[in-house]
């Protein structure tokens, strides 16, 4: 009965250490979005009534798209930690 226990208690921490490294940063994401983002358009893009973005996986792709347009260079993990502040900040989607 020790080794499954042992087995057991090892998987937990490991998802509890895979879902700490997945934890996403809405500081730095805030961050990343004011000085490369709302510095040069504002948030009049984000509150429009005719937005481009209508779901949550299409705002981490538009993030991607902006980034790449800037040759801002950021990791996956930067691009969706300012569209998951983008989300909670405007969005609100639920998906």
């Amino acid at each position: 009965m020790r080794p499954l226990t042992t087995l057991i208690g090892t998987i937990c921490l490991t998802g509890l250490t895979l879902g700490q490294a997945n934890a996403l940063d809405l500081a730095a994401g805030k961050a990343q979005v004011e000085e490369n983002c709302t510095a040069c358009h504002g948030s009049e893009v984000y509150t429009r009534k005719e937005r481009r973005v209508t779901g949550r996986q299409e705002l981490s792709s538009q993030v991607q798209r902006c980034q790449l347009s800037l040759n801002l260079n950021w990791f996956e993990d930067e691009v969706e930690n300012s569209a998951e502040h983008l989300n909670q900040t405007y969005y609100h989607f639920s998906e």
